[in-house]
């Protein structure tokens, strides 16, 4: 497996190093969460450029300490630099601003990752954004759209998350942080798999034909469905057909 991961690992540096020749930038800017998959993927951005052109920032929104104890130790781990962008002032002002209710749970936690979407495009002067989700997530849609899901390259998101755990260990992070229970940090003891009501040994396993309890296979392919939206292309009236048709 370790050759495997290894090999692995410089594929998607030269990937990446190769997104940014293309677009003509100099480097690429990522938020670093605390969690594992943003761990990595730093990891490999670093890799691939060098920590000089690896901005990474940690935007903290009614944030727990341990993630930014996490953000700070995988930035030492790999030797970037970290920058803290504190939001949690512009995100109580865009709650007051947009009449958003204390009630109104998913409209709040929405609010979070598109923040930092814009703080992401707000340092991208020169580089590009690294989205940090996996496969496992796209394939049920676990993103907010125009939030987390918003980049210019995912570099893992054709991993699933297992893959992304082992790829995590061959670049050496820290255990503490492969071992967390994956959270968006979206409320007080708010995990993936809790939100998503499955797992993603399940996930995995359902989109790869083994078999999973009829529970989660009904939620995994209502996820789906909800979702599809997000998977597509913006959606757009072909006026030039219909010009060609009745013009």
């Amino acid at each position: 497996m370790g050759d495997t991961y290894s090999r692995l690992a410089d594929a998607i540096s030269a990937w990446i190093a190769g997104e940014v020749r293309t677009a003509g930038l100099d480097g690429v800017v990522l938020g670093l969460s605390g969690g594992v998959d943003s761990a990595v993927a730093a990891a490999l951005c670093a890799r691939s450029l060098g920590e000089e052109s690896t901005l990474c920032l940690y935007m903290p929104i009614e944030s727990r300490r341990q993630d930014r104890d996490d953000a700070i130790l995988a930035a030492d781990t790999i030797g970037v630099d970290l920058v803290e962008v504190p939001l949690d002032g512009v995100y109580r002002e865009m709650l007051t601003a947009c009449l958003i209710q204390p009630d109104d749970a998913l409209a709040r936690a929405n609010i979070k990752p598109r923040l930092r979407m814009t703080a992401l495009y707000a340092h991208s002067g020169g580089r590009l954004v690294v989205g940090t989700g996996n496969y496992s997530e796209y394939l049920v849609g676990y993103s907010t759209k125009w939030g987390d899901g918003a980049a210019d390259i995912m570099p893992l998101a054709r991993l699933y998350k297992d893959e992304v755990l082992k790829l995590a260990a061959e670049l050496g992070i820290p255990r503490r942080i492969i071992e967390k229970p994956p959270s968006a940090g979206l409320w007080e003891g708010q995990t993936d798999e809790g939100e998503m009501r499955v797992s993603y040994y399940e996930i995995r396993t359902f989109h790869e034909g083994g078999a999973v309890s009829a529970q989660a296979s009904e939620r995994i392919r209502d996820l789906m469905g909800w979702s599809e939206h997000k998977r597509r292309p913006i959606p757009f009236f072909d006026a030039r057909g219909w010009f060609a048709r009745h013009g």
